[in-house]
């Protein structure tokens, strides 16, 4: 696993042993930039379930402004430091240690606002609706932001809440859906 493009471009990033996170693969990983590319530069991202971090700090590698990671694994949490301090990004990335619920939370309190949100939560978990919703009623996307959702391709977003399906790239076993507030949501 490598960073892609942009300022830390070939930096290899570390993962944990096991089968407890799923990176994403390159070949999804430049599908998935391509497509945000122009939306990246001085952005705001934060990218939920992080595991490794790459896909954060493939943002900050091609210039978005800032990353906010939060995982629950304390296994990931100093991996994801450590990719950040190898790829010489660490100035701009900030990793906290909770579950994505207390981690929105605290999003909330500080008054933070994202213009992409990345979620790769665990395929067997059914959490993706009530993240989604505190996304919503957070307010923590920017009115021109997006969320982009890797999932399984056996299982469908159909909760949208307050959000409109504006993109949708399928690999085989894994979909990436992209969600953009509602009109009467902005």
């Amino acid at each position: 696993m490598r960073v892609i493009a942009g300022s830390a471009k070939g930096h290899k990033l570390k993962a944990p042993k096991g089968l407890d996170t799923r990176p994403t693969t390159d070949k999804i990983k430049e599908s998935l930039f391509n497509i945000i590319a122009g939306d990246l530069y001085d952005c705001a991202f934060l990218d939920l379930f992080s595991g490794t971090g790459a896909i954060g700090i493939e943002a900050l590698s091609r210039g978005a402004k800032k990353a906010v990671f939060i995982d629950k694994s304390s296994i990931c949490k100093k991996i994801i430091e450590e990719n950040l301090i190898h790829t010489k990004l660490n100035h701009l990335g900030v990793v906290y240690q909770c579950s994505v619920n207390a981690g929105l939370d605290f999003l909330k309190q500080k008054n933070e606002r994202f213009d992409i949100i990345f979620m790769d939560p665990p395929y067997a978990q059914d959490i993706i609706d009530e993240t989604i919703i505190k996304i919503a009623d957070y307010g923590l996307l920017n009115d021109s932001g997006y969320i982009i959702i890797e999932h399984s391709s056996e299982k469908p977003i159909s909760n949208l809440y307050k959000f409109q399906l504006w993109k949708e790239k399928n690999y085989k076993t894994t979909t990436m859906t992209f969600l953009k507030l509602l009109e009467d949501q902005i």
